[in-house]
């Protein structure tokens, strides 16, 4: 342990601290069957985009939650599109609000590609050997830490939500109630890219109003350690079409002579990037803004962690070997999500098919604006020979060009990052620092992309987001699921949250 941190637990707050989570955790054994139920109701109900009544129990349900902890809370109608939930829980002579946000939405899910084809039937199971065994949950007693529940949902994002809650129920247990004004969020359109997200924040101002926001999506560090990150990146996606013959051609009697639109469309791919992930669009880093001299140094005091990521995964090597996972999270990155041409293996025809298509996502950093990447992109494009169209292409413009490209691009969303220095940054990692008697992890920017920028941009507010799932949750991905020792981390540190984060916070004078 650190000198500062043995010191530390000296002191009446930090031992007032240190005695809070070890109330929490002591409330919490005694419970962990009834919160796995909850938690695995709460999963049982589907929460994809395809499924909008649903989504709306989703909501509903978390309405219910928060009402049955003396929450006051209701739904942010949006129309057609899924409601945001709100909720609001104010503590007298508190003189900060913040905004918990998750979100309820998933992703979509086949289920003949999960183990028991039920994405939605919350599963309890623990690791023996290489293979993960079912296990009934118990009337009571202990649970095994290193188990999981594995649901569409279970770690992005509902998570945070049961901890939330079980945080609100451990604090009531023990007398205490939150020293700061709680604003809950729960959006159910994150996955779908929070589209909509605006007209509710619009409309709502003055209900969302608060010092800061805190975002509890994404994983924890890869060491398995809480991690608070200070920004994310920002993200947009990009499907193109490349055109070939008006019909399918036989590959003998017309190979070499007409263009094969998945040959052209590798060129194109092979265009945009190099083996180690360098983008070679032209202009494509101009405004990039570098990470400080902080930041830096946060990143790199990181535990080490890319040997042992590089043996899980199986990889003999990774893009720009010399570079840590961390610094390359900090920049800009470009992804192929997808490519489909013609058909494989069994179903494999001679043939030249008539068009390929290739799906990506960019991920950005700050100051990169996405008006500003369709420009790059499209004049990269051009410059090596494409004719680009963003409809159907037409008869006369396949026939007048050699190499036609449909661009079909998505919204888009900025990064964000705040700086460590902020009074939300530093409130935040001393409450976490002073539960956990060590320092939290802080990591500038998380990989992964939120609407942070469109809250920040409409609000005005800053931002951090302190993540609770593993990071080997397989979000976004069959057989998702959840570490249970991180559904109770998240409920201490939350409860640290709402009892210790004002202590931390520059006070405003009523």
């Amino acid at each position: 342990m650190r000198p500062y941190f043995a010191a530390a637990l000296l002191f009446p707050a930090a031992l007032h601290a240190q005695a809070l989570r070890d109330q929490v955790r002591s409330w919490r054994e005694a419970r962990e069957p009834q919160i796995v139920r909850e938690y695995s109701d709460f999963l049982a109900i589907p929460n994809v985009a395809s499924d909008p009544a649903s989504l709306r129990r989703n909501a509903s349900t978390i309405v219910g939650m928060l009402q049955k902890r003396g929450v006051t809370a209701r739904l942010l109608e949006n129309g057609q599109y899924p409601p945001a939930v709100f909720g609001e829980l104010r503590t007298p002579g508190a003189t900060r609000t913040i905004v918990i946000y998750a979100h309820y939405d998933g992703q979509p899910v086949d289920p003949k590609e999960w183990r028991g084809g039920a994405p939605f039937s919350a599963q309890l199971r623990e690791l023996r050997g290489t293979d993960w065994v079912d296990m009934p949950v118990p009337a009571s007693g202990r649970l095994n830490p290193e188990a999981r529940i594995f649901a569409r949902g279970a770690g992005d994002d509902k998570a945070p939500i049961v901890a939330l809650m079980y945080a609100l129920d451990a604090l009531k247990a023990t007398g205490r109630t939150p020293a700061i004004n709680i604003k809950f969020f729960f959006e159910g359109e994150e996955e779908a890219g929070s589209a909509h997200i605006v007209p509710i924040l619009q409309n709502n101002r003055a209900l969302l109003a608060a010092d800061a926001w805190l975002f509890c999506d994404g994983p924890t560090h890869q060491s398995r350690q809480l991690q608070v990150a200070f920004g994310a990146r920002g993200s947009m996606g990009l499907e193109l079409t490349v055109y070939g013959p008006a019909r399918a051609l036989h590959s003998g009697h017309y190979g070499n002579w007409a263009p094969n639109p998945g040959m052209l469309l590798a060129d194109l791919v092979r265009s945009l990037r190099d083996p180690d992930g360098k983008i070679l669009i032209a202009g494509f880093y101009d405004d990039v803004l570098p990470p400080t001299a902080a930041e830096l140094a946060a990143v790199r005091g990181l535990p080490p962690v890319d040997s042992a990521l590089r043996a899980e995964l199986l990889l003999g090597a990774t893009e720009a070997r010399s570079a840590l996972l961390a610094e390359r999270i900090m920049l800009p990155g470009l992804n192929l999500r997808g490519m489909r041409v013609g058909q494989v293996e069994g179903l494999a025809a001679n043939a030249i098919s008539t068009e390929a298509k290739a799906s990506f996502d960019f991920r950005l950093v700050p100051k990169q604006t996405p008006d500003h990447i369709r420009s790059l992109v499209e004049a990269h494009l051009k410059a090596n020979g494409w004719f680009v169209t963003h409809a159907a292409a037409t008869d006369a413009e396949r026939l007048a060009h050699t190499k036609v490209v449909r661009m079909t691009w998505g919204a888009g969303d900025e990064a964000t990052r705040v700086s460590l220095d902020q009074p939300i940054s530093q409130a935040l990692t001393a409450t976490l620092d002073e539960m956990l008697g060590k320092p939290v992890l802080r990591v500038p920017t998380l990989g992964g992309s939120l609407p942070t920028a469109t809250i920040e941009s409409t609000l005005g507010v800053p931002l951090v987001i302190f993540p609770i799932a593993n990071h080997d949750d397989n979000q976004h991905a069959k057989d998702e699921n959840l570490r249970l020792q991180n559904l109770w981390d998240g409920i201490e540190a939350y409860a640290a949250i709402m009892m210790r984060l004002e202590a931390h916070w520059p006070r405003i004078t009523p």
